[in-house]
C-alpha cells in the first residue's frame, strides 16, 4: 500500500466509513444491537464530529477510504476522560500499520484536547484490535465508564495520557 494520507472526514467520507464499520460486524458476525453498528449517526460521522475536543480520523489510500477512528468526550463519564471510538478498517487495510497511524493520530489529538485519560469499548473476539491497544498503552478495566450505549461490547480499556 502506498500514498497514506490520515486526514479529518469529510461529508464525502461518511458512507464509505459507515460501510466501513457495517462490513465489519457482517464479517465478523458480531451483535448488531448494542455496537457502533446500530448508532444513529453511524451514516453521518462528519457532522457528529465537529466542535471542541473532538475528532474522527480516516485513513485513505490512493484516494480511497479504507478505515477510521475518533476522539470524543466519554459520555456521562469523569472530566478529562475521552473515548477512543468507532475505529474500523476494511480487510485490505488491516496489518499495513494504518491501525497504528490512526492510533496515533487519535491519541496526539487527545493530549492536545486535554484529556487525561483515552476509554475504549470492544468485542471480546476483536484480538488483534486489542492487541494493538495493548502496544499503545491501554489496560483492562473490570467495569465499564461513562454510559456509551454499547452494551454489548463486554471488554473495557483505559489509557493514561
Amino acid at each position: 500500500m502506498q500514498n497514506i494520507v490520515i486526514r479529518k472526514i469529510q461529508p464525502e467520507d461518511n458512507a464509505a466509513i459507515a460501510a466501513i464499520i457495517r462490513g465489519v460486524f457482517d464479517e465478523l458476525d458480531a451483535p448488531k444491537t448494542g455496537t457502533a453498528y446500530a448508532d444513529p449517526t453511524l451514516d453521518t460521522l462528519s457532522s457528529v464530529y465537529v466542535g471542541d475536543k473532538l475528532i474522527y480520523c480516516v485513513a485513505e489510500v490512493d484516494g480511497i477510504v479504507v478505515a477510521g477512528a475518533g476522539i470524543a468526550p466519554l459520555e456521562n463519564g469523569p472530566d478529562g476522560v475521552c473515548e477512543l471510538q468507532k475505529m474500523y478498517s476494511n480487510t485490505a487495510a488491516r496489518g499495513k500499520g494504518i491501525g497504528a497511524l490512526l492510533m496515533e493520530a487519535c491519541l496526539k489529538a487527545a493530549v492536545e484536547f486535554g484529556y487525561s485519560q483515552c476509554y475504549l469499548e470492544t468485542l471480546p473476539y476483536m484480538e488483534a484490535a486489542q492487541k494493538l491497544y495493548k502496544k499503545y498503552g491501554f489496560e483492562y478495566l473490570d467495569a465499564p465508564m461513562g454510559c456509551t450505549g454499547h452494551s454489548s461490547c463486554p471488554v473495557w480499556m483505559l489509557k493514561k495520557l
